[in-house]
Formats: C-alpha cells, sequence, structure tokens
C-alpha cells in the first residue's frame, strides 16, 4: 500500500488536525519522498515512518508539535537539515538502519535544540573510531545515543512509565483486585461458619437423640426392676 492511500485510511474520516499520532510503518513512498502527509497535520506529536523506503526527507511538511520521529530501516543518508526547519521541537529521533556514514551527515541535527534521544543503530557511522564520544560532542543536546548516555546508563522505557502509571490510575479508581479477594475470604469465612454451625446444631441433635435413646432404656430396666420385686413379694405371700 502507498504512504498517501495509507495515511488516508489511518484518517479514519477525522481531519488531519485531530491526529495526534500517526503510524504508516511498510507503506511505500513515492520516489523515496515523503507524501499524504501536509502542514494541516498541526497537532501531531508521534509519527512513525518505518521501513517505507525514504531516501530523503525534502518534502516533509511543518509539524511544529512533533516530539517523536520513527524513521528506522529506511534509505536515508542526508537531508537532516530538514528536520530542524519543520519539526525544531523533536526530542526523539531514530535513523537507525539508514545509510547515514559520516559525522557530517548528523552535524545538520545540531539546530533541534530540543532532541533528547538520538538512535543511529546499524548505520555505518557506528563503526567510526570514537563514535560515540564524537556523536555526544558534536550534539551536546542529547542524553541518549542508542539508548544509553555517555555513562552508559540505559535511558528510561517511555511505555513502561505509561503503564505504571495506568496501573496507579488504576489502583485509585476502585478497590481493585484486593478488594474482590478480601470480599471472596468474607464470603468463604461466612460459609465455613455456616457449615461449623450446622455440625454443631448436627451434633446437638444426635446428643440429644442419645440422651432420649439412654433415657427411654433406663424406664425401661426401672420397669424391668420393678416387675421382678412384685413378683418377689408375691412368691413371698405365697409362701
Amino acid at each position: 500500500m502507498d504512504m498517501k492511500k495509507r495515511i488516508t485510511l489511518e484518517l479514519r474520516s477525522r481531519s488531519p488536525a485531530e491526529i495526534v499520532e500517526l503510524v504508516v510503518d511498510n507503506s511505500r513512498s513515492a520516489d523515496g519522498e515523503v507524501e499524504g502527509l501536509t502542514d494541516e497535520f498541526t497537532e501531531l506529536e508521534f509519527l512513525s515512518m518505518v521501513n517505507v523506503g525514504l531516501s530523503s526527507l525534502a518534502k516533509l511538511p511543518s509539524l511544529p508539535k512533533l516530539r517523536k520521529l520513527e524513521l528506522s530501516d529506511n534509505n536515508l543518508s542526508g537531508s537532516l537539515e530538514t528536520l530542524s526547519e519543520k519539526c525544531p521541537n523533536l526530542t526523539y529521533l531514530n535513523l537507525s538502519g539508514n545509510k547515514i556514514k559520516e559525522l557530517s551527515n548528523v552535524e545538520a541535527l545540531q539546530n533541534l535544540k530540543s532532541l533528547q534521544s538520538l538512535d543511529l543503530f546499524n548505520c555505518e557511522i557506528t563503526s567510526l573510531e570514537d563514535y560515540r564520544e564524537s556523536v555526544f560532542e558534536l550534539l551536546p543536546q542529547v542524553t541518549y545515543l542508542d539508548g544509553f548516555d555517555q555513562e552508559d546508563n540505559e535511558a528510561p522505557d517511555s511505555e513502561a512509565e505509561d503503564e505504571g502509571e495506568d496501573l496507579d490510575e488504576d489502583g485509585e479508581d476502585g478497590a481493585g483486585p484486593t478488594g474482590d479477594y478480601d470480599d471472596e475470604d468474607d464470603e468463604e469465612e461466612d460459609e465455613d461458619g455456616s457449615e461449623r454451625g450446622e455440625e454443631d446444631d448436627e451434633d446437638e441433635e444426635d446428643y440429644g437423640e442419645e440422651e432420649e435413646e439412654e433415657d427411654d432404656q433406663a424406664g425401661i430396666q426401672g420397669q424391668k426392676r420393678k416387675r421382678d420385686v412384685d413378683d418377689e413379694d408375691e412368691e413371698d405371700e405365697d409362701d
């Protein structure tokens, strides 16, 4: 599917000004140029164009609110100066898997003053001697290069942080699983209590029946002893 048609589908009857995130990965660009994107995407903050065959960014429209740009696995080797002109507020840029070979190719990113994270993984430039030190020196505003800072500390995972926030919100919104488990425990305790109560009642009934049987047996034995005494008295009178 070509990029222009893919963007039309992604709009889903919305206007470009309503779009905040746009993903057109694996679509096809015409002649290696950006197509289908216009200056009307004024609210766009995240754009992903992974593996779309880009070799130039010359036709990239002005995207003043764009903060994250995914351009990995394309054929870009230059024209990066367009980014500072059209996307001046970029904080994250992924250029991994492109044809960037020299430091001069990334020098154009110096004007991206808000750029914090840059990914050049799987580009030829990474094989240069002192590659990391040179890029950090060339782009002092960059904190993370290929996912790590100058002290080799890994960049925080923004998705994991978002999930953590979602979990916190879920915990605040409702009782959560803990509340459900407590209710179940209470129900189980009530059921156990009821069962124990029924067992106690049954034991009391059994005990009462045993006492009645003992009383009946005692009564029978008493009557028998009375008959034996009467019989003895009659024998004495006969004598």
